[in-house]
């Protein structure tokens, strides 16, 4: 039964997503603090997290940077677009504001835990181009493309996150276990070798940059 971890501090709202969540076949654990969510992470490996960001003791802000391998859906009555653009660049998989649509909720699961396990299998695909994660083989329609160790991690962060603006410095910091060569000045220069093999495959150009911010596939 796929497992989901609900980390809300009010007790109401944490109750209510228990009931709809148990009643669409899924697994609910219970965190009421940020400090409290740290703990269970250490012992349990949800399939996805719902996190609430004004938390007693660690916050919402302060958690998800310590999430690794999750896909999480902060929910927050904080509506205001900044606040939504930190978390998505922060590696949130999803933002949904407060109140919301169930059958929404709902449905945002669903294409999380889909795109995960899709991501998990080794396999990537979209944008017409296909990237085996164990084999580093990457592909756009029935060819190859040679990519350096440092393109495929930055492909793959990009694949990974294909309608999201990514950061510079959250490149950096995904790629940097892979990678250890790719510095904030040597970045723009890995990228554009990406983008002209990716385009040399069939003359589109897949990625865009996002003044000021990052990166993003088109």
């Amino acid at each position: 039964m796929t497992k989901i971890l609900i980390i809300e501090d009010d007790t109401s709202i944490g109750n209510m997503l228990e009931k709809l969540l148990t009643s669409e076949g899924y697994e609910t654990s219970r965190a009421y603090s940020g400090t409290e969510a740290l703990l269970i992470l250490k012992y349990e490996k949800p399939a996805l997290i719902l996190l609430d960001l004004m938390l007693p003791g660690l916050s919402g802000e302060e958690l998800l940077p310590k999430i690794k391998d999750t896909p999480v859906i902060v929910m927050s009555a904080k509506g205001d677009s900044a606040t939504k653009v930190d978390m998505l660049l922060g590696g949130a998989y999803d933002y949904i504001t407060k109140p919301f649509d169930t059958d929404e909720l709902l449905a945002r699961i669903t294409v999380a835990l889909r795109k995960h396990s899709e991501t998990s299998s080794g396999i990537i695909a979209c944008k017409g181009m296909t990237l085996d994660t164990q084999t580093h083989e990457v592909t756009i329609g029935d060819e190859p493309i040679k990519l350096t160790r440092t393109e495929f991690a930055i492909l793959k962060l990009l694949m990974q996150n294909p309608d999201k603006v990514v950061a510079k410095l959250t490149i950096l910091d995904r790629i940097s276990e892979d990678t250890p060569d790719c510095t904030e000045s040597s970045l723009k220069q890995h990228i554009s070798n990406l983008r002209k093999k990716l385009k040399a495959a069939d003359g589109q150009d897949r990625i865009e940059a996002v003044w000021g911010i990052g990166f993003k596939l088109r």
